[in-house]
Formats: structure tokens, sequence, C-alpha cells
């Protein structure tokens, strides 16, 4: 139904909430108003939701029936006297039509400058760090003329980002150093700025390194997968044994001096481990005040990999985490936690709400060899080649095929009420579950929605409490 489109109704922790999906309000319902938005949403007029109403459907007893019909009904009349003054959506309109724009502004470059690792993690979508294809590192030349794409073709626009990937990229750490060297001038000269990124195993994180990430104000992300026995099961050293009590301890040393915003730690959770919120405090508990834990990319014919009769555990386990997250933050111990932090106020442009995070579009990846993708997960697959750094045109065909990726184009997310917040999903994702990236994932949607819900939850539960992080 439309209405439940735009007016999401749901329960968690004894709270009752109306996310209205077109303005990013959140209202909080008692027993009455609960009812009377349900019947607002679902198009029932007042003396039909009233007839509805029974001493049994009201839980409050035969005598305090035509009590609770009242109140229904002032809160029905509320909402539509809050729809029509606008603090409201109304729940039965359709969406504006969307057409995307034609001009290609490349906005950020994701260089695989390493497509080798020092780890061999087993649930590795970029299968142990070469993504299918030759170990190599990418040299200077390539980088280079990665910046030169970059510069060239980001048009009018002023502030671009960089970021730094592998396999590991600190393997080679010399062209990072050199990349952000000849960036920086080219930059300049165009009155451009850049800003970088780096991910990291931490196996190679020395003081050096860290010395250059804090000079330049990189953003850093550093992946542990929270408890030892959780990281050591799957990220695992060459020679097989666990990496935990080599990253642990130069993770720790690096974030201590590091903002929250500058860094955030990412845990990767699989089937072995769907008791992650456990995890998530164990990260908190070595000082990451920003953490983001994340569902196995692939994986669903292997043992690792996430299944569909696996979500309701991992709903549960959400929930359990939303109550240790709020938990924290009223007794002065709080984290940020990546996808609870959803801006209600602000958020993401309307081409971001509609069509995600840019790949392959303003947002593209490139290999060693300076070949061109939409993004660095479509990496090494030759069907989703764009073209090269070196030559600089891209394939209009590829370039079409993810502009047209948008919410109203991808199957099921049109009328979901998660819509402006997800943005549909993953293009990776839903390719890697149904080789077309405009069928998303059945169960990335699943926790998807759940993630929402409960960072919602924990939005209503902290709103007279400091803000995470503080």
């Amino acid at each position: 139904m439309l209405g439940e489109a735009n007016w999401h109704i749901f329960s968690c922790f004894g709270k009752t909430l109306l996310f209205d999906v077109k303005t990013g309000g959140l209202h909080e319902l008692d027993e009455a108003g609960r009812n009377a938005a349900l019947a607002y949403r679902d198009k029932t007029s007042l003396p039909e939701a009233k007839k509805r109403l029974s001493s049994v459907q009201c839980k409050h007893g035969p005598a305090l029936a035509e009590g609770f019909e009242e109140s229904v009904a002032e809160a029905y009349k509320e909402l539509e006297s809050m729809v029509a003054e606008g603090l409201l959506s109304d729940p039965d309109i359709c969406d504006e039509e969307y057409a995307p724009g034609e001009e290609t502004i490349v906005k950020a470059l994701c260089l695989h400058v390493a497509h080798d690792c020092n780890l061999r993690c087993k649930y590795c979508f970029g299968k142990t760090g070469n993504f299918g294809m030759t170990r190599e590192l990418m040299p200077i030349r390539v980088a280079k003329a990665s910046i030169d794409f970059l510069l060239d073709r980001s048009g009018p626009r002023h502030n671009l980002n960089v970021d730094f990937f592998g396999g590991e990229p600190l393997l080679n750490f010399d062209v990072v150093k050199a990349t952000v060297e000849y960036c920086d001038g080219k930059a300049k000269a165009l009155g451009k700025h850049v800003d970088f990124t780096v991910t990291t195993n931490c196996v190679l994180l020395d003081d050096e390194v860290a010395s250059f990430l804090n000079e330049r104000n990189m953003l850093v992300v550093l992946s542990l997968d929270g408890r030892k026995e959780v990281n050591d099961r799957m990220r695992v050293m060459p020679g097989g044994g666990g990496s935990y009590d080599h990253v642990a301890p130069r993770l720790a040393k690096f974030i201590q001096a590091r903002d929250p915003d500058s860094y955030y730690v990412r845990a990767t959770y699989t089937r072995h481990n769907l008791d992650f919120a456990s995890d998530v405090l164990h990260l908190a508990d070595l000082g990451a005040k920003s953490i983001s834990a994340e569902p196995v990319v692939g994986g669903s014919d292997r043992e690792y990999g996430i299944q569909v009769e696996d979500i309701s555990a991992i709903e549960t386990e959400y929930e359990r985490l939303t109550k240790l997250f709020v938990d924290r933050q009223k007794r002065g111990r709080g984290f940020l936690f990546y996808h609870f932090n959803i801006d209600l106020d602000g958020g993401p442009c309307l081409a971001r709400r509609l069509s995600g995070c840019g790949a392959g579009i303003d947002y593209l990846a490139v290999s060693p060899s300076g070949s061109i993708y939409p993004c660095h997960q479509f990496v090494g697959k030759p069907e989703f080649r764009m073209g090269d750094v070196f030559r600089g045109s891209l394939d209009p065909g590829i370039i079409s095929q993810f502009r047209h990726a948008h919410i109203y184009n991808k199957s099921g997310c049109g009328t979901c009420w998660a819509r402006f917040i997800c943005s549909g999903g993953c293009h990776a994702a839903a390719y890697g579950s149904s080789a077309d990236i405009l069928v998303p994932d059945k169960v990335a949607c699943a926790i998807q929605k759940k993630r929402i819900e409960c960072a919602l939850t924990a939005q209503a539960m902290l709103k007279d409490t400091a803000q995470p992080g503080t």
C-alpha cells in the first residue's frame, strides 16, 4: 500500500514510532495514537476506525472502551491537522517523478594501489587481495594518471575524494605518499581540495605510517572483527595463524590520539558470530569511538555466508546492540555506531537519497593497471570495465546502466519505506546475489531495514540524552 511506503509505523522496546518517510519526522505514539495513525495511513475514515475498535482490541476492557475511542478520535483529528499544516506528509501522495541528470562529474576515486595483501582473510570479496587478477602494486605513473583523470573530469567541483584501497594499500606506502604529494600540487593549482582515505588491516601500521596519516589528517578505516576468537577465525596471516595479537595493539595505539570523526574501526560479521554486538562492545573497550559492523559480502554458498534463515537472529542481535548502545550513551561511555548515525534533519542531497553512493557515475575505482570500474567491488569483472585513466573516455553504456539504477527502477525499492535512507542498497551486493544491479539482495534489504528501525529507536530513546560520542 502507498500509505505504508510513506508512514512506517513500528514498535521496539515498548515504544511505538511513526517514521514520516518524506519529511524524516519521527513521532512517538501512545496506543490511541497508534490506532489513529494506522487508520489514517490506510485511508480508513474516522467512523470506520471507531467501529473496528472493541474492548478486546484496545486492551482496556469494556468499561474504558468508550473513553479509548474518544482518545483515538482526538488523535485522528490531530493527525489530520498536522497533515494540513505540513507537519506530517500526506501518506497517500506519490513521490515526484525523478529523471537523473545526464552530466558525468567525477567526485571521487578509489585507487587500488595494491592488488596484494599480507593477510589471507577467508571471506575476502577481493579474493585475498588480488580481485582475481595478477598480484601487483600500482605504479606511480598510474596513480598520477588517476589524479590527472579525477581533476580533469571533476568539472567545477571543488571538494574531491581519493581512497587508497586494496588488498592492503600500505604494501605500497611509498606510492601512497607520492600520490598525495602529487595531488596536493596539482589540486592547489586548480583551486581544488582533495580529502584522502585509507583502508588498512593495520599489519603495517607502525609509527612512520601513523605519523604520515596524522600529519595529513587522513580518514582511516581500520579492520578488526572484534573478539580475538572471532577475528582469528577469519582474518588470518599467510601461514594460517590469527592476526589479532599483531593488529589489535597497533590499532589501539593509533586511535588513542585520533578524533572519532577521523577514523572508524570496521568489523565484519559472518554466520559464525551472529552475536556480533559483543564484538562491537569489544572494539569499544579497545578504545574505539567510531565503529561499523557489516555483514559479510557474498559467500552465500560458503559455510560462513549469511543465509535467509539467519535474518531473525540478526534482527534480534541488532535489538540487543541497540540496548547496549543506548545504555553506554547514558552511562557516559558512548561511541558512534555507523549504522545508527542517521541524520533526520538534513541528510544526503536528493540525488544521493535516490541513487545511493554514486558508483559508476561520480565515484569510480581504478585497478593497478589503470583500468576503471564502477566501484571497488566491481574491479576485476571484465563486463564492468569502463575504460582507463590514460585515455580518459568512459563506456557510456555502463554509465547509463548505473545512472538509471535509482530507487524507482530497482525492484521493490520505489514503494519501500526505507528508500530514502537505504537509497536502493549496494549495486555490487545486488549483482552478486542476482546478477542484476536492479534486483537488490533480499538478505541485505532485511538487515538494512532492521538497522534503520534500531537507529530510529535509539534516537527516540536518547532524545533527552547527550548525543553519541559526547
